[in-house]
């Protein structure tokens, strides 16, 4: 019953931010790391089997929620959703990363966990393999920003189409790429209203 927390799209300039919970079954799933290390094939055959044979919670926080919150808590909020969807209360949680949720579970924060804690590499399998998911629905209803390739990270492709296109729905208007496209597109937005969205993260 102790969970690995981990999520997928903090970076990125579109789409949400992704968290995932999993409590490996008995024995385990052979085969874990850290998601950013295995061939997408890989990934996809070991997040078949761990949605078949674990316990599995997803959380996502939303692009509007990404702009309200900061990504920071709506990063924290996604995680905080995925433990819930796992329907039990783990004894203890162990989360990718430095910090915590302030949430009502025993966690513990591990640098570099999801190479190191099996519960967390499955839970990074997740996040990513269901954030590229979204994303490349995204990539067919708003075609030309590349997402199916660069998944909504700031890629010389990516920029590109920003400065050509503009921003579309997906995007994070927090963050200062795209804010400054917002810019472009409606000079009569003033400074004041850039210095307020920040740089995102």
């Amino acid at each position: 019953m102790i969970a690995g927390v981990d999520e997928a799209g903090r970076g990125p300039l579109a789409g949400p931010v992704v968290a995932a919970a999993v409590i490996l079954c008995e024995g385990g799933i052979a085969g874990l790391a850290d998601s950013k290390a295995l061939r997408a094939s890989r990934r996809a055959a070991l997040a078949a089997a761990i949605n078949a044979r674990c316990r599995v919670g997803v959380g996502v926080a939303s692009v509007a929620e990404i702009d309200t919150l900061n990504i920071l808590q709506a990063t924290m909020l996604a995680m905080e959703r995925a433990v819930s969807a796992l329907g039990v209360d783990p004894i203890e949680i162990l989360v990718d990363g430095n910090r915590c949720p302030r949430w009502r579970w025993p966690s513990r924060a591990i640098i570099g966990g999801d190479a190191t804690e099996p519960c967390i590499s499955a839970a990074s399998i997740i996040a990513k393999e269901h954030r590229d998911a979204l994303m490349l629905a995204a990539d067919a209803a708003h075609p030309g920003y590349g997402w199916a390739r660069n998944k909504g990270y700031g890629t010389a492709e990516h920029l590109a189409a920003l400065a050509r296109l503009g921003p579309a729905a997906p995007h994070r208007r927090s963050f200062a790429p795209v804010a400054k496209a917002l810019l472009v597109e409606c000079p009569s937005l003033s400074r004041h209203t850039t210095r307020a969205w920040g740089s995102g993260g």
